[in-house]
């Protein structure tokens, strides 16, 4: 496994992200403990997962898998850095979602007490809330910190612009700021190359892309249609929508001799601003394909071709000016 510093602290993460959404609702707890004791065996060290996890509103299904896989020690808690995120409702009533300072305090307990440990790694706002002032994000992230229950602060799904603003009120404050993003990005999701990635590089920001295979449509789509496998209707109409690039793509692939889904990971960890891409594996199948992306090269002639299939970004405002 290789490892690399997350943004410009000095926490080593392993090159590829265990994704835990799959945990309760499509993959079993005994699954889950064997996919995390799994990656543990790889060298995956970087787990993220959210409050919101499992989808029954309140629960923290994931996390509470998470926290009885922690309990049963030998070591699992001291080998991962566990990343979890907050913003989606927990409740149905106010203050129980967003980025407030109360929901804030409340949903850090709240996560530590289902994972069974007493401090988050990497603590993650799930979504951008614009009810909420910086000032007040980070004199509740601060009080965390102080009370030695999480270690960093990062972000999810934020434009380039609240990561700016994030950080120059944390640096008012004297505080370490964002030390990570995790943005949508793939080769069919490239908008984060105009402002996000940018704004990430230059404020020291690690990038963690989530769903690095577009749902699907980077995994070898159209070769297991062929093979009779169904596929979501959402799937189904993006495949229509991108099935000139798809058939060009899985055409390249077989050409370098390599499957679609570690060919799409493997380009995002040649992206420079890229820390570990989110794998979220159902099954140990799954989970060892996966690491084969870390042994592969793409030279400057397989970049490019992967450019002309799937246009990529300028940066702002460089792609819209002269």
């Amino acid at each position: 496994m290789e490892y690399t510093q997350l943004g410009r602290t000095g926490l080593k993460v392993s090159r590829l992200c265990l994704g835990t959404m799959n945990f309760g609702p499509a993959t079993s707890e005994d699954d889950s403990f064997a996919i995390m004791d799994h990656a543990h065996e790889l060298g995956i060290n970087f787990f993220d997962t959210a409050n919101v996890y499992g989808w029954q509103k309140g629960e923290g299904i994931t996390e509470q898998i998470i926290g009885r896989w922690f309990a049963k020690g030998n070591g699992r808690r001291e080998k991962t850095v566990i990343a979890t995120k907050l913003y989606g409702d927990m409740g149905d009533w106010p203050n129980e979602g967003r980025l407030s300072a109360l929901n804030i305090r409340r949903a850090a307990d709240a996560s530590l007490k289902r994972m069974q440990t007493d401090y988050i790694d990497l603590y993650q706002a799930h979504h951008i809330d614009r009810n909420t002032p910086f000032d007040e994000f980070w004199e509740a992230m601060d009080i965390l910190k102080q009370q030695g229950k999480i270690l960093y602060v990062g972000s999810s799904n934020f434009a380039g612009w609240h990561i700016a603003k994030a950080q120059e009120s944390a640096w008012r404050r004297n505080s370490l700021g964002l030390v990570s993003e995790q943005s949508h990005y793939n080769l069919i999701v490239r908008a984060p190359e105009l402002e996000v990635i940018p704004a990430a590089q230059d404020y020291g920001l690690g990038l963690i892309p989530w769903s690095p295979l577009a749902g699907g449509l980077l995994g070898g789509i159209l070769r297991k249609i062929d093979k009779g496998r169904s596929a979501s209707e959402m799937i189904t109409r993006q495949l229509e929508r991108h099935r000139d690039k798809i058939e060009q793509y899985e055409a390249y692939a077989d050409e370098l001799g390599l499957d679609p889904a570690n060919l799409a990971l493997a380009w995002l960890l040649h992206q420079k601003a890229v820390t570990a891409p989110i794998i979220g594996p159902r099954t140990l199948e799954q989970l060892d394909g996966t690491t084969k992306a870390l042994e592969i090269t793409l030279d400057e002639k397989a970049l490019a071709r992967l450019d002309e299939i799937f246009p990529g970004f300028k940066t702002a405002p460089e792609e819209y000016a002269w």
